[in-house]
This record gives C-alpha cells, structure tokens and sequence, in this order.
C-alpha cells in the first residue's frame, strides 16, 4: 500500500496511524535516508497491506448526510446511516484504509470495530442505536450492529475509505 504524506504528518505519526512499526517503515523505504525529513505528497509504502487498486470494494462516508455507501468496482452497492463525530470532536475528513477489525470490543463500540489508518477513529457498531444518524460520537463513524457486522463480513482489511463533509 502506498500513502501519500499530507502536511503536518511525521513518519512517527504515519507509524502510528498504520499501528505499523517505524523500523518496519523505514526498511521498507530505502529512499528515506533521514527519517526525520519527508515533505508533503511524498509517496511511502506502508508494509502488510494489499494494493488499493487490488481491492474491488471501497467505502464513502458522508458526514452531512450521515451515511456510509459501500461501492464495488465503483457501483453502489448500499447505503448505510451512521452517527458521526459532534461539534468539538468532528470525524476527520480525507483518504483512510480499514487496517484491522475486532468483533466484540465492548463498551460502547457494539459488537464490532474497524479501525481507520488515523489513530483513534474507526468504524463501530453501538450500543445506543437511537444515536445513528446524529452527530453524536467523538470522531468515530457508528452504526448499527447488524449494519457493520454486514460491513466487516463483505469488506477486507486495506479497503479505502473516503470521509467528506
């Protein structure tokens, strides 16, 4: 997989977003002879992911319809509502992959959690249902149970996700 530095990202902080290790990174890109310089639109291969171009599914968030549309090969397949993040805790906008899934978390992430490559955000079920289609969460997109369990059953891990406003 290949991601593209954005601005104010380091390749610590590209590191944790992909919950990949640093040394990982760096061996993994022999171009980058300081890791403490890369500049904006620089390319890096993020290792243990598939090509995004390998994967038929891809998913569009959007934040001021609250719905989630899962495309295959480009064409909706469905659409889901969602709870998004609320004032003072947006859900971020821009270009994520999922990067791993977790049935069962607990708490209030329902019955299954898949995390985005931006640390600490992912997509969740929950346990208070009343609050999909509210900007409600604290940055994270949630849905209802059965919804997502759908979801994680269909997609594969390294899926793109576009979040826009």
């Amino acid at each position: 997989m290949i991601h593209t530095v954005k601005a104010g990202e380091t390749l610590s902080s590209i590191s944790e977003d992909y919950r990949t290790p640093l040394q990982t990174i760096i061996q993994a890109n022999p171009q980058i002879i300081n890791p403490d310089i890369i500049h904006v639109s620089q390319q890096i291969v993020i290792p243990g992911f598939p090509p995004i171009e390998d994967i038929p599914y891809s998913i569009v968030v959007n934040l001021s319809e609250r719905t989630l549309t899962l495309l295959v090969n480009g064409l909706i397949q469905k659409v889901y509502p969602v709870g998004v993040g609320r004032v003072l805790h947006e859900t971020p906008t821009g270009n994520f992959i999922i990067i791993n899934k977790a049935p069962n978390p607990g708490g209030p992430y329902g019955t299954m959690w898949m995390s985005l490559s931006k640390k600490h955000y992912g997509i969740h079920g929950t346990n208070e249902p009343s609050s999909i289609g509210q900007y409600v969460s604290r940055g994270c997109i949630r849905m209802h149970n059965y919804d997502v369990e759908e979801l994680a059953s269909i997609i594969p891990i390294g899926t793109p996700v576009l979040i826009r406003s």
